[in-house]
């Protein structure tokens, strides 16, 4: 495509992308690190958002940019507009005056709020755990230019291997949490390892937290009592 980032800046922005991602201690804070960089980087970006709707999971949700905020609440809210609709047909959504598109009239009123006129949206796969999408806003209206959807689609590519990379760190370190807890739970109770794994994820359904987190409040427990 005609007009795209030279070949060295596009390395280098990727670079860029795989160092700040990976060094994240969180998904969301992936996310985070990902709209600021996707919004300073593509030309013309008044804002980036992404969203990740994980299998059974709430949707998770970041952005970067003044403008848009009010555009892309009333999109979660009524459950369509372009991100949406670029993560559920797994293909790019591109529109160049969301003030006369027909496919989101009801959105029309958010956009002019927002201070937004066009917007590329990103389909992202996360290795089949996840999907969502990366949109960018622009402040104009006008079909979004070759520089920046060759950029975006490869911030959009990388993204999705780094965040599914950073989605397989957190299950093994998940994991290994777990095990150390199951571990607490056989000894404290003398019970054997399928009871002790049934004691956690009911004391994380009672508790209404993720079992990890009771599995590391366990286990931090366990050791500060040992430890008197």
């Amino acid at each position: 495509m005609a007009g795209g980032p030279h070949p060295v800046e596009l390395a280098g922005m990727l670079h860029e992308l795989t160092v700040r991602l990976l060094t994240s201690d969180t998904l969301p804070r992936a996310l985070d690190r990902l709209t600021a960089f996707a919004v300073g980087s593509l030309p013309g970006a008044a804002r980036c958002s992404v969203a990740l709707i994980g299998e059974g999971g709430p949707l998770m949700a970041a952005t970067s940019g003044t403008a848009g905020e009010t555009f892309d609440h009333s999109m979660y809210e009524g459950s369509t507009g372009p991100g949406l609709e670029a993560a559920r047909t797994r293909s790019l959504v591109t529109a160049g005056d969301l003030l006369a598109d027909e496919r989101w009239p009801q959105l029309r009123e958010a956009a002019t709020a927002s201070g937004i006129r066009a917007v590329a949206a990103f389909p992202l796969d996360v290795r089949r755990t996840a999907v969502g999408a990366l949109s960018v806003y622009l402040e104009s209206p006008g079909d979004p230019g070759p520089e920046l959807l060759v950029t975006a689609m490869a911030l959009a590519g990388q993204a999705e291997v780094l965040l599914g990379e950073l989605g397989r760190r957190a299950a093994l370190t998940e994991g290994a949490e777990v095990d150390r807890a199951v571990g607490v739970i056989i000894a404290q109770r003398g019970c054997g390892v399928q009871e002790a794994y049934a004691v956690l994820q009911e004391s994380a359904q009672r508790l209404g937290l993720d079992r990890r987190i009771v599995a590391e409040r366990l286990v931090a427990a366990a050791a500060r009592k040992s430890g008197n």
